[in-house]
């Protein structure tokens, strides 16, 4: 296994007026390519915002993040987003559409910054739809969907760009328990392709479905624990 995710002692400080908040104090952590990894932490905790570095939508206010072999720790905005375009996919707990496209236009979007033309980026995102079983669903807005189609969507545009890391921020908490646990069963069969997943959440049923688990409070991590039960669990059904 490779390391795509690195960081060394990374801490974050906001400034409010006179007040100043440790967000991270000194996070050192290591994720191998085709992890399935949770970040989970109480509100506070530092998770949203080691999501939010690793992901390269902020940067660390001290120490060192090597995504996929590259020191991102302080690059400029612009590179940031070449960064993200390329290497990340994003899967929200909003889901973050726009509202007037239909699904194959949402899913397509990222591929409109990568320079594709028309018919390659309707071919690609058609593709994607299937991938999570909305192949038949690409001209529907996102209003004519459910909440779990919806999410789907979300998943195949983070998909599209065939990116090194899915990130999925509370990616269920919209959601009902029943839809929760279909989109956890899609992560899953994402994970089995060989996808490199990490997802924040604050519910214990959700982070099961992680191989490992890693808790964060007041910015430091506490425990990074692999989950022997969702790693028994695979290991049985491959020897079936």
């Amino acid at each position: 296994m490779s390391t795509i995710i690195e960081t060394h002692d990374i801490s974050k400080v906001y400034r409010m007026g006179s007040e100043t908040i440790h967000a991270l104090k000194s996070v050192s952590i290591k994720i191998e390519r085709g992890e399935y990894v949770a970040f989970m932490g109480p509100s506070g905790s530092g998770k949203s915002t080691l999501m939010n570095i690793i992901g390269c939508l902020d940067t660390p206010s001290g120490g060192q993040y090597i995504l996929n072999g590259n020191d991102v720790s302080n690059m400029t905005d612009n590179e940031l987003a070449e960064v993200r375009n390329k290497e990340i996919g994003f899967v929200f707990q909003t889901f973050n559409l726009l509202p007037r496209q239909s699904s194959l236009e949402n899913v397509a979007l990222p591929l409109i910054y990568a320079g594709y033309n028309k018919s390659a980026r309707e071919e690609k995102a058609q593709q994607a739809l299937e991938s999570v079983g909305l192949g038949n669903r690409g001209k529907h807005k996102p209003n004519e969907l459910s909440g779990g189609q919806r999410q789907r969507v979300a998943i195949a545009r983070a998909l599209i760009n065939d990116p090194s890391i899915i990130l999925a921020d509370e990616p269920t908490g919209n959601l009902d328990t029943k839809t929760s646990y279909e989109i956890m069963e899609l992560f899953e069969n994402l994970h089995a392709k060989g996808n490199t997943i990490i997802m924040v959440t604050h519910e214990e049923d959700i982070a099961k479905y992680a191989h490992r688990i890693v808790r964060l409070r007041d910015g430091l991590i506490e425990s990074d624990e692999i989950n022997h039960d969702v790693t028994t669990h695979a290991n049985l059904n491959a020897a079936q």
